[in-house]
């Protein structure tokens, strides 16, 4: 690459403020700028995808302390001495994927989390897309890995026991003049980029399948093998089959430093004591890039990406049952991936997401000004679309890398490290491909110091406990006679029962607090959005931890529910408060 010119064009846009190197095998990108926004520009400047490097982010943002990454405060020694064969960093879908995978084998496997449950971040603030890859170009990682990945879902999902849908996904257009540029389009993602199910579709057929689309639609391009998948829930299954074939999770555990010597992790410390592994694997998501900097193999950056997604009571499920959305000559910088409407497995309408650049790797407020954005573009690919039927919403942050594609490849300075980097959307699909690369990996390095050998008892197949509100009456009486819990509905919402609530505080992977219920069973996801529920759900955990229900917790760490005397409130005048 041409530094000199790159350098030039920098200072065309950015005077003396920002300069480029290149250094180790990086394009290294400095200085100070007032905006984030301009790094962001900058850096992306520098992107030269020949010639192999990743671009490594060092420009200051002016007047801004980097916020600072939140960890537990727990303290103990329950992981001291721990000596794993392998330590992966991240409990999001990237993780619990290859320590499920990794759990076919005969290690000790251990996986960290500083989160009080798994799927806190990018893995739970997502709309569960199964990708089909058509709006990705044949040579990325990305393409390679959705390609690979879109086909294993119904086996993982059959697996595993979680709700999987092929339910399509439709692009509308309102210009016949576009059709010959999308049929062409839709001809080279199907025979050069190998996203074989892709065809065009008539307005009299798209009309058929989704009678309440735009009207105005003439065509639209189709995937059929597009799906929706409950991306908390496909994660807390991988990690609970890990967990049942042998693998250990660790919440709580944030990973403060590493010691490495002669390009060699030797030790972890963490919240909970120091972890001496044969191999890391860093799959820590926005945190990817800090923790490739503790292990010394820092060659790439992630400029974290807000994306808001609301969700819309299930009376309006019926307006899309598929995967929708609209594309207009418009020009858009911005790299959503994914946005539209989406039926999900649940029945809901998910609307969303947009695309923010930040500096915060973990602010997730949502702001009117993105819900108002998205319906505004979203209410043209189903104009019947409102706001008065969102029952709540949240916001995500995707780990961008600047060249836009995954890292997926062995440290380059440090011998026992594997990188899992720079996942983001469509990372939700490409993971059960990804995780069997993560594996091979993995097991190639560990051979080089002794055989490594197949564990027998493997199972790949999680049994889920029952979901009364999916089975058939005569099914339901059954249970409710083999057990009188399941016949207490909780939640009216979504026609939860106690059974089920108690069948999530025994499970592999046991999270007792109110969201981490929420996330297993879904008490709490219906229209009221916990009103009714919250307090029954909050004396069930109570009972089952024997402990005071105001202890209990909603997520982490000081998150207690606070329950006050009504009569001492009345007296003190604090009801405004409360």
């Amino acid at each position: 690459m041409n530094v000199k010119s790159l350098q030039k064009k920098l200072g065309r846009r950015y005077g003396s403020a920002v300069s480029v190197r290149v250094a180790e095998g990086c394009i290294v990108v400095s200085g100070h700028l007032k905006r984030w926004e301009d790094i962001v520009t900058a850096c992306s400047m520098c992107v030269d995808k020949k010639s192999g490097m990743h671009v490594v982010n060092d420009i200051l943002l002016e007047g801004e302390k980097p916020a600072s990454v939140r960890l537990p405060s727990l303290q103990d020694h329950a992981l001291e001495g721990s000596r794993p064969d392998v330590l992966i960093i991240g409990g999001g879908i990237s993780g619990v994927s290859i320590a499920r995978e990794l759990s076919k084998w005969k290690l000790d496997i251990l996986l960290v989390d500083k989160e009080a449950d798994l799927a806190v971040q990018a893995s739970g603030r997502n709309d569960g897309e199964v990708h089909p890859g058509v709006d990705l170009n044949k040579g990325s990682l990305k393409q390679h890995y959705v390609l690979l990945g879109n086909k294993m879902y119904d086996r993982v999902c059959e697996e595993l026991s979680v709700p999987f849908e092929r339910c399509g996904q439709y692009v509308g257009f309102t210009d016949w003049w576009m059709y010959p540029a999308v049929w062409a389009y839709a001809w080279q993602r199907k025979h050069i980029c190998k996203v074989t199910d892709t065809r065009m579709m008539s307005r009299k057929e798209l009309a058929k399948r989704e009678p309440n689309l735009n009207p105005a639609f003439k065509f639209a391009m189709f995937n059929p093998s597009a799906g929706c998948v409950c991306p908390y829930g496909l994660t807390i299954a991988y990690g609970e089959n890990a967990v049942e074939n042998g693998a250990r999770i660790s919440l709580n555990t944030g990973v403060l430093e590493m010691e490495v010597k002669e390009g060699k992790i030797c030790s972890v410390q963490t919240n909970r004591g120091t972890i001496y592994p044969r191999i890391v694997i860093n799959a820590a998501g926005v945190f990817a890039e800090d923790i490739a900097r503790m292990a010394g193999d820092r060659f790439y950056s992630i400029h974290p990406r807000r994306g808001t997604n609301s969700i819309l009571d299930k009376k309006a499920g019926p307006l899309v049952m598929g995967i929708a959305s609209i594309k207009t000559l418009k020009k858009n910088t911005s790299h959503t991936k994914g946005g539209g409407i989406l039926h999900t497995v649940h029945d809901n309408l998910l609307v969303g997401p947009n695309a923010v650049e930040t500096p915060e790797k973990e602010n997730y407020a949502t702001h009117r000004s993105s819900i108002d954005a998205v319906f505004a573009k979203q209410k043209m690919t189903a104009e019947a679309l409102s706001e008065r039927d969102i029952i709540t919403y949240f916001t995500g942050v995707r780990a961008a890398t600047y060249e836009e594609d995954f890292i997926v490849e062995k440290g380059r300075k440090t011998r026992n490290l594997i990188h899992c980097g720079g996942i983001q959307s469509p990372g939700l699909t490409t993971a059960p491909a990804v995780a069997l690369d993560i594996e091979k990996m993995a097991v190639e390095e560990l051979k080089k110091e002794g055989a490594v050998e197949p564990n027998p008892a493997f199972n790949p197949v999680r049994k889920a406990p029952p979901v009364l509100n999916r089975l058939s009456n005569e099914e339901r009486n059954r249970l409710i006679r083999e057990n009188p819990d399941y016949g207490e509905i909780v939640c009216r919402c979504e026609e939860i029962s106690r059974g089920e609530i108690l069948d999530a505080l025994k499970s592999p992977i046991c999270v007792p607090t109110i969201d981490g219920i929420k996330k297993r069973v879904r008490p709490g996801m219906g229209r009221c959005q916990g009103g009714f529920c919250m307090p029954l759900v909050t004396k069930i955990i109570s009972e089952f931890l024997e402990i005071p229900e105001e202890q209990v917790r909603k997520a982490g760490e000081g998150t207690e529910i606070l329950l006050r005397d009504t009569k001492e409130i009345r007296k003190t005048g604090e009801a405004a408060e409360i």
